[in-house]
């Protein structure tokens, strides 16, 4: 059975309000939640590719059940076809360990902030909130995303195109909270761990880092909301780091420690796990050897057609209207196009492609702001 208890106030219209209520709040989950009985087929190549649809996670609506235990719960494709930012009970979940607490209290949860700083912080909520409010549209994105359909197979969760999702956050500058520790002059990375913990004592703790410089960009944000109400709690909360144009790994959930450090992180989930070949494409020809490895970052370019499904038929000579989306390491985009539009758009996707690229290139942190509508 799922439970919940009292929440936040469901508008963060009123910054009053958001604070008046969060002294009274705990979010509760219970284990492993029941199945529901619809199957839906993802026609993923390598198979199985019948999946349960479930609705019985708590603050979340119709998801597609990847794994139970941690959660992995993917959004339905037709979700990105109905607006551009996806609403929060159909946001896909994904958690690395399934050691996640069933509530957080409001009250007594404190956000550190140590290691190579001139004074370590103990955050209340409430200190966070008071903090300048900052917002911005960001896409989130599994770096796992459509693993499902690579053939041959891989290991990981085998993902259809729904492990990603694009909301409006809401919540404090990563640098306004580093500058009220006051980082030393020397530090060179900042490690993020939350409140998750891995399922047996010798296994990694999940945390991530960024350089010094990435942190303290002034787009790399603390959220507490995200479309204008708090966090859900598989969504992180009650605070979630977001890292504008960079894969979802980074932007941990429940997020209760931040550690400034002077040497470079060596933690497994940095130094092995998520790295990705060091050539132009992130690539390699089978049995290739001696290749350099790095850290997976900055999403990639990525687009997708939202309202025409594989296996639908098309009349012939007949005009179809195709909408779509596309994003990249710091760009959204949304439009529709009709099929006697196709050449023009193919050549503004090209377009897109180079702008993205052109951008991810020289360093740039820019955040993807709200997605522009193409006008073909």
């Amino acid at each position: 059975m799922v439970t919940e208890k009292v929440f936040l106030s469901h508008s963060l219209s009123c910054r009053r309000q958001f604070l008046g209520s969060a002294g009274a709040a705990t979010l509760a989950l219970t284990s492993v939640p029941a199945l529901a009985d619809t199957v839906v087929k993802l026609l993923l190549p390598g198979g199985p590719d019948e999946r349960p649809m479930t609705t019985a996670f708590p603050q979340k609506g119709a998801l597609i059940l990847q794994r139970t235990r941690p959660p992995l719960l993917e959004t339905p494709f037709e979700v990105f076809d109905q607006s551009v930012l996806t609403p929060n009970d159909r946001f896909f979940v994904r958690w690395h360990w399934a050691v996640i607490p069933t509530a957080v209290d409001v009250d007594t949860f404190r956000l550190t902030v140590h290691g190579h700083v001139n004074r370590t912080l103990s955050l209340s909520l409430n200190d966070v909130l008071a903090l300048q409010r900052a917002e911005l549209v960001a896409v989130n994105q599994c770096s796992g995303n459509s693993r499902g359909y690579f053939q041959p197979r891989v290991p990981g969760g085998e993902w259809s195109h729904g492990a990603m999702g694009n909301a409006r956050w809401t919540g404090v500058r990563l640098k306004d909270v580093l500058d009220r520790a006051g980082v030393k002059a020397d530090a060179i990375q900042v490690r993020f761990n939350g409140m998750d913990e891995p399922v047996v004592a010798d296994a990694p703790d999940f945390m991530k880092s960024l350089d010094i410089d990435h942190a303290r960009d002034g787009e790399v944000m603390l959220a507490y909301a995200m479309n204008g109400e708090q966090l859900p709690l598989l969504n992180g909360f009650p605070l979630r780091l977001i890292v504008p144009g960079w894969y979802s790994t980074y932007w941990v959930k429940m997020l209760n420690d931040i550690e400034v450090l002077d040497q470079p992180d060596t933690n497994y989930w940095t130094k092995t796990a998520y790295t990705i070949p060091d050539t132009p494409r992130a690539n390699i020809r089978p049995g290739e050897t001696d290749v350099k490895f790095v850290p997976i970052s900055r999403m990639v370019p990525r687009s997708f057609i939202t309202n025409i499904k594989e296996g639908d038929t098309l009349q012939v000579g007949a005009s179809t209207l195709a909408r779509g989306i596309g994003f990249g390491g710091d760009s959204a985009y949304r439009g529709s196009i009709s099929r006697a539009m196709a050449a023009r758009a193919g050549r503004q996707r090209r377009s897109a492609r180079t702008k993205a690229s052109t951008v991810s290139d020289n360093g740039s942190t820019a955040s993807p702001r709200r997605p522009r509508e193409i006008k073909c």
